[in-house]
């Protein structure tokens, strides 16, 4: 059976998300703001969720709707097929957002939803009382400019969590938006990579991943693990095939920080992450950043002075790296950045520039060209 399926995602991300997905070979992928659609059966489910590398979750796709009453609300939420997805033992707890809507009370939408899943359900199981006590489907509704979305979550936690970083520093970057600033760098392996703000390591070891084509979701658990609709030999073959796909070569990647204690988690994150044959880590002050390499990229997360330093450091930090990096030879540059002054500072125009959002601060990616 096919299902439409939907890839959530920061506002800026939706074009590495829609490559991704027809990397895949999935079909129909189509993006929207803030999401990107694609359908597909149970193994385009699994292959989703084990690779993607940038998308939050993937969320199955019920159906669309307006809905200006809550009766409307009730009634189409009661005419879909919740039956095909959710079996008579299912949990299915509801959560969701509205916005810009007239139906803005969320707790209200989250009952009347309940209440009709749970009227569609009785009529076809035939049972006045469902215990839910069996595999878990979330429900999830999104209600924006009055149209309704309703959706089953396959994933669980975000596919953000990879499992190999419990331990962050101050303002971790999310492994996946550290991927999307990678794959927008174009890096893949070819080339020597650094960055000289890496932290707890993220951006490297997501590097790292991209460069063995190591699919992100190789080793956790997916919510939709335990449904019926979905065999367990076809988590078994899209991980066979997802290791059969692995390259194995030298790579030169290397993170660097001025704090000793981020550079040890990065360290153990890189183990766990099982990269730390490819990715070296090392204490280093990034505003002498001087390698004189024939090739590279920086890919980059430097302090914003929001939430670790202050704005007159971050700014004086942004000064002297982008002396040093002048300095560097043939190394392009992928920097992340909330500062609006963040040019002026650095010293030199970006080549171009990309709005993208790290949790809800609005950033550019500067990038230069060298």
């Amino acid at each position: 059976m096919k299902y439409q399926l939907t890839v959530p995602c920061l506002l800026g991300l939706e074009a590495p998300i829609a490559d991704e997905l027809r990397r895949l070979g999935l079909d129909n992928v189509a993006a929207e703001n803030g999401r990107v659609n694609f359908t597909g059966g149970a193994e385009a489910i699994a292959k989703a969720n084990v690779n993607l590398r940038v998308g939050e979750r993937v969320l199955l796709e019920l159906g669309r709707f307006q809905a200006l009453s809550f009766d409307e609300l009730f009634e189409g939420t009661r005419a879909l097929p919740w039956e095909s997805i959710i079996p008579k033992d299912g949990a299915f707890p509801v959560k969701g957002y509205s916005l810009n809507s007239k139906l803005f009370s969320v707790s209200d939408c989250q009952s009347i939803i309940k209440k009709a899943i749970v009227e569609r359900l009785k009529s076809v199981y035939h049972v006045g009382w469902f215990q839910e006590t069996g595999a878990s489907y979330q429900v999830q509704f999104s209600i924006m400019k009055d149209q309704v979305s309703l959706c089953i979550d396959t994933s669980g936690d975000g596919l953000h969590k990879r499992g190999y970083r419990p331990a962050h520093n101050a303002a971790p970057l999310k492994e996946t938006m550290a991927a999307a600033m990678v794959k927008i760098s174009r890096y893949r392996g070819r080339d020597d990579f650094c960055d000289p703000f890496c932290g707890s390591g993220t951006i490297p070891i997501e590097a790292a991943l991209i460069a063995k084509n190591r699919a992100p979701g190789l080793n956790r658990r997916f919510r939709c693990m335990d449904w019926s609709i979905i065999p367990a030999r076809t988590w078994d073959d899209v991980r066979a095939a997802a290791r059969a796909a692995e390259f194995h070569g030298d790579y030169r990647i290397i993170g660097s920080d001025i704090d000793a204690a981020a550079i040890e988690m990065a360290r153990a994150n890189a183990v766990r992450a099982g990269v730390d044959d490819v990715v070296r880590f090392e204490v280093a002050d990034a505003t002498v950043f001087n390698r004189a390499t024939e090739r590279g990229v920086i890919v980059t997360n430097p302090p914003y002075g929001e939430r670790i330093m202050e704005k007159a450091e971050a700014e004086r930090l942004y000064r002297e790296f982008g002396q040093a990096w002048r300095e560097s030879k043939n190394w392009q540059l992928y920097l992340l950045s909330s500062h609006t002054e963040f040019e002026r500072c650095f010293g030199k125009p970006a080549d171009k520039k990309r709005k993208l959002y790290n949790g809800m601060i609005k950033c550019d990616l500067f990038m230069y060209f060298k």
